[in-house]
Parts: C-alpha cells; sequence; structure tokens
C-alpha cells in the first residue's frame, strides 16, 4: 500500500495497526491439518494478494494485489491467473476486497479511496464511490446481499458503509457510512485495525463483519439495524482477516497472522456460532481471505510477512499462489 499523505486517505501506517494484531493471543488451536495444495499461481514479483471471489456462473476466480492494485483473472481448470485489471487501473492503488454479484459485476475496495464496480466481460468500472472527509479510514472488505446492496467495512473508522441499486445506477458518489460500530467495539491498543471480513446471510436477514483485534463477530440486522455481538463457543476471532458464509450457516474463517483456518456452526439467526474445524498450516503464508467453489476451499496466500506490509524490507516471498483444501 501507499501511505498517503493527503487528507482523503488513511495515514494510519498498516505495519503499526497489524502489530497490535500480531501482539494479540492466537486463534484457535485444534487438530491440525496439512491438507493444502497450490490450486494456481499469480504472476509477478512483490504482488502480495489479499482479495479473492468467484463468479458463481462461471467458475471465474478473480484475485487482487494490496501492492499495486492489480485484479487477476483464473477460469476453471487453468493453473496461471492472468491479469484482468492492470495496476493502476482508474486510478486503483490497493485491490484488497472483492465480490462477484448474481449479475456479474466485479466489486473491489481500494483501502485508499473506497470501492468500484466492473464489468467481468469487458473490464470496464461501471460506478465508482469514494470515501468523504477528512479523517483517517481503510476501505477493506464487502460484501453484497440478494437485493444488490454493498455492505463495505473500514478497518480505523469501524463503520460499514453501504451502496445501494439506485445509488450505483448513477454511476459514482460518496461512499456513506451505514452503521457504526466504534462504540460498541472491545478496547483495544491504539492504532490497531478493528473491522475486516464482512459477509451477508444468503437470505437477506443480516450481516457480520469480524474484529480481528478483539476476536469478536458483530451482527447487523438489516430489518431492525440493531446491532450484537455474536455468542462464540470454542475459540474466538482473533487475526481473523477474510470470512465466507455458506448456505446452511457454515462460516469459514482465515486467521492471517497464525496461519490458520476455522470453520464454525451459526445458528440459524446468525446470534451464535459454534468452533467444529480448525486447520492451522504454515504452507498458508499469511492467509487473508478465502472463498468457495467447486467444493473446495481457495485460500490467499499473501506472504505480508516477507517484504510485505507485515514485515516491509524483511524477507523475500516466493512465487505467490493461491492455496486449495477440501477439509474445511
Amino acid at each position: 500500500m501507499k501511505l498517503a499523505t493527503a487528507t482523503k486517505l488513511l495515514t494510519l501506517p498498516l505495519t503499526a495497526a497489524l502489530a497490535g494484531v500480531l501482539a494479540l493471543g492466537t486463534a484457535p488451536a485444534q487438530a491440525s491439518d496439512t491438507r493444502v495444495s497450490t490450486a494456481f499461481s499469480l504472476p509477478g514479483a512483490k504482488i502480495y494478494p489479499e482479495g479473492i471471489a468467484a463468479d458463481a456462473r462461471t467458475g471465474t476466480v478473480y484475485v487482487g494485489s494490496y501492492a499495486d492494485g492489480t485484479v487477476y483473472r483464473t477460469r476453471p481448470g487453468h493453473r496461471t491467473a492472468e491479469v484482468f485489471l492492470p495496476a493502476g487501473t482508474d486510478g486503483r492503488d490497493t485491490a484488497n476486497g472483492l465480490f462477484v454479484d448474481d449479475r456479474g459485476r466485479l466489486w473491489v475496495t481500494d483501502s485508499t479511496t473506497g470501492v468500484a464496480v466492473y464489468d467481468t466481460r469487458t473490464g470496464t468500472r461501471l460506478a465508482h464511490f469514494e470515501v468523504t472527509g477528512g479523517e483517517p479510514f481503510f476501505v477493506n472488505d464487502l460484501t453484497v446481499t440478494p437485493d444488490g446492496t454493498a455492505y463495505v467495512s473500514d478497518s480505523v473508522r469501524a463503520v460499514v458503509y453501504r451502496v445501494t441499486p439506485a445509488q450505483l445506477a448513477t454511476g459514482s458518489g460518496p461512499l456513506e457510512a451505514a452503521y457504526d460500530l466504534s462504540d460498541r467495539l472491545t478496547p483495544s491498543p491504539a492504532g490497531s485495525f478493528s473491522l475486516n471480513g464482512i459477509v451477508a446471510d444468503p437470505a437477506g436477514r443480516y450481516l457480520l463483519t469480524v474484529d480481528m483485534t478483539a476476536g469478536d463477530l458483530h451482527r447487523i440486522d438489516l430489518r431492525t439495524g440493531a446491532l450484537s455481538r455474536v455468542a462464540l463457543s470454542g475459540g474466538d476471532l482473533k487475526a481473523a482477516d477474510g470470512l465466507h458464509l455458506s448456505p446452511g450457516g457454515v462460516l469459514r474463517v482465515a486467521h492471517n497472522t497464525t496461519n490458520t483456518l476455522t470453520r464454525w456452526e451459526l445458528t440459524p439467526d446468525g446470534t451464535r456460532a459454534r468452533l467444529t474445524r480448525t486447520l492451522t498450516d504454515p504452507g498458508l503464508q499469511i492467509p487473508t481471505t478465502l472463498t468457495r467453489t467447486a467444493g473446495r476451499t481457495l485460500i490467499v496466500r499473501s506472504q505480508f510477512d516477507q517484504g510485505g506490509p507485515m514485515n516491509p524490507g524483511h524477507g523475500t516471498p516466493t512465487t505467490f499462489t493461491i492455496a486449495s483444501t477440501r477439509a474445511l
């Protein structure tokens, strides 16, 4: 990420924020499993991937680079990704949160500006929305509900932004906060990141977003606007980065600094979650997020600790790849 000096961009160094996560407790440690393989590789050096999304209609997978904003594309059966959106397209500095909606539009967050929407056939930018105001921010992850509304987490302001279908149709505008969770967070060290991964209930009833430093999971009721904390049993969500929620209430989580994946069973109303599976493997190489396609879980191997944003100037990354497992 390029550290910003303009007031519209984040001025909090990422290394300081992530150091707070490293200093905290680890993710749940249960039975280890090493059934992790490589699904495909990403071209380029020091690209430090972070986001991933699968197009349910075609099986195509998209991966975003945190380092320069490149978005890669891999079609089913291919072992090497290709560049879909080159670095710097439309002024994009990062590509950390990705989501393909039901209409085949690719949503991409840029932590330094906001969120943009692209046509997956042509790569044309269809819309973009930017954070306003002079306070520091870090636009992180996003999800889209069945009615076409997008929700975006901010790891510094601890708010969730919203883009409605009506706003999307206009093509551009400010990225406006719909929910403010800042006064509901567990106190954490100064400079720590808070909200990160975010997912929507497949029925569109609620959102879940994780506080990666405190290890809490927050629930937002989309019908009433009520904010609550999900009751976790069997573990916590410290260092949790990416979330994926499947129909039936299976929540899969990538814990970055602990090289861990966890699986949770949610109650039908999403108010309670029970840890049912833990997979820890150093071969995950700092997993930042995950998605599901063709009966397997795909995980981003960020290598952020190899000369990347968690350890700048130290370490050399190997080839960047996306991992795969059927053990979760």
